[in-house]
């Protein structure tokens, strides 16, 4: 669900959507959400852009590589191609894909 539809506002995507990175353009599926940023001082100062740190905060497996991200809403859209991630964790994390967002299965995520 997306809560806000201005794009330069924080958004807040469930687990299971697919989206992609405003700026660095990567796509990626959402596994986890936080309300507010929970990294430590050290991580969030070494983030380039230092969004609102009171913002829902997105744990993202990034598609064709093994990273996770943790993105702002702010910093993320739908993704729009709506195929398939490739990223070793999807079937960890994700029990199907249902041709626009993968379905949670009922493992915890350690994040």
């Amino acid at each position: 669900m997306i809560a806000l539809n201005d794009s330069r506002e924080s958004q807040r995507f469930e687990v299971g959507t697919l989206v992609q990175h405003r700026r660095y353009g990567y796509r990626g599926v959402v596994v986890a959400v936080d309300d507010v940023c929970r990294a430590d001082e050290a991580w969030y100062k070494k983030n380039q852009t230092q969004p609102d740190r009171d913002q829902p905060w997105h744990h993202v497996l990034v598609h064709g590589s093994p990273s996770i991200t943790y993105a702002a809403g702010q910093n993320l859209m739908p993704d729009t191609e709506l195929t398939e991630i490739h990223h070793p964790l999807v079937t960890e994390c994700f029990s199907s894909f249902d041709g626009e967002k993968y379905i949670r299965n009922d493992r915890q995520w350690p994040g």
